[in-house]
């Protein structure tokens, strides 16, 4: 028989499913914290349930595993890459940071991306699924179990477009910060997008606490068009309007992430565009220098030209940063370790 994936449900429909099997609500519990607390990786593992219950939940539930197929560790930051299969053999990457301000995992959300970012090496070879709520998770609570370390961050910037997994993302947003799992506050979980406005609309009535954060990477429709083939559906000044509904209805900062890419959008008229672009918006925006990739052509700017670009927006009163790079001695870059295991096989 067909089994079940029992993590991808939250408690309530768990409840529903061990109703159905018989047991009394407080199972309902018990099997939910050892899944989503415990992190414990088999039902055998649940000693305070009878050889029989474990017997029938192994019978018809199955308990998402990831395996780790390679573990990279920066020797500058301590920053850990992973390379996770899954049970159909496609492959997938995290990332586990540290901060002074906590730990930060950053998780994929599909395997692949469509969105065809023109920089970006998680698109390279397009689309192949979505991950389901318990491959989501599991990436934390594996990352958890292997380091041995509370983590209190979460930013959906991986592999994939994340509102192009919406019910799936938003479930596993729920459960990651319900109290019964591991209560992550939702106000420390980022979710990035492209601009599907429509997707971007609805997360803004889905009364979460979650930090936004929209890739913008061009100041007008045409070098947005020419970086992020979703600029041809959606036009800047709906992504733009998307992003305010988001703040009004939320009253959530948003963040903007813009990557540098020589001679293509750091120029002085691009900085002063941008400032025009986020003048007088709750937000904060982050620099990031590009990633080059043996697929494309791009390169970054100079630290210096990266500084120069940063200070003209600082004097037009807008807060930003140059995003500190991490594991730059690893495939750290967001598609890199997944692209190069892809190319070697």
């Amino acid at each position: 028989m067909n089994k079940t994936d029992i993590v991808s449900y939250n408690l309530v429909q768990l409840q529903q499913e061990m109703n159905a099997l018989g047991y009394k609500a407080f199972r309902s519990k018990q099997i939910y914290e050892w899944i989503h607390v415990k992190l414990c990786t088999s039902f055998a593992q649940m000693t305070n349930l009878s050889k029989d219950i474990r017997a029938q939940l192994e019978e018809h539930y199955t308990l998402t595993f990831l395996e780790v197929l390679e573990r990279q560790v920066s020797q500058k930051d301590g920053t850990n890459k992973f390379l996770f299969r899954l049970s159909d053999n496609h492959v997938i990457e995290s990332v586990f940071m540290r901060y002074k301000h906590g730990n930060s995992v950053c998780i994929s959300t599909q395997v692949g991306c469509r969105m065809g970012c023109t920089f970006c090496a998680s698109t390279i070879g397009g689309l192949r699924r979505n991950l389901t709520v318990s491959e989501m998770l599991k990436q934390i609570y594996e990352i958890r179990r292997l380091t041995g370390e509370r983590i209190s961050n979460v930013v959906l910037m991986g592999t994939g477009e994340p509102l192009d997994n919406y019910d799936n993302v938003v479930q596993f947003i729920q459960m990651l910060s319900d109290e019964h799992g591991l209560h992550i506050s939702q106000r420390n979980i980022t979710v990035s997008t492209c601009g599907l406005v429509p997707k971007m609309q609805k997360l803004a009535s889905e009364q979460l606490q979650i930090t936004l954060a929209l890739s913008l990477h061009g100041v007008t429709q045409e070098k947005r068009k020419a970086l992020m083939p979703i600029a041809n559906t959606y036009e800047l000044k709906e992504v733009l309007a998307a992003c305010e509904e988001y703040y009004q209805k939320t009253k959530r900062r948003i963040s903007f992430e813009y990557s540098l890419v020589a001679g293509v959008n750091d120029t002085k008229a691009d900085a002063e565009e941008l400032a025009r672009l986020l003048k007088g918006k709750n937000c904060h925006l982050n620099l990031i220098p590009v990633n080059p990739i043996r697929e494309r052509s791009y390169e970054r700017p100079t630290r210096e030209n990266a500084i120069q670009f940063k200070n003209k927006l600082e004097k037009n009163s807008i807060n930003v940063t140059i995003r500190r790079e991490m594991g730059t001695d690893i495939d750290g870059a967001c598609g890199q370790l997944r692209r190069s295991y892809m190319n070697e096989e």
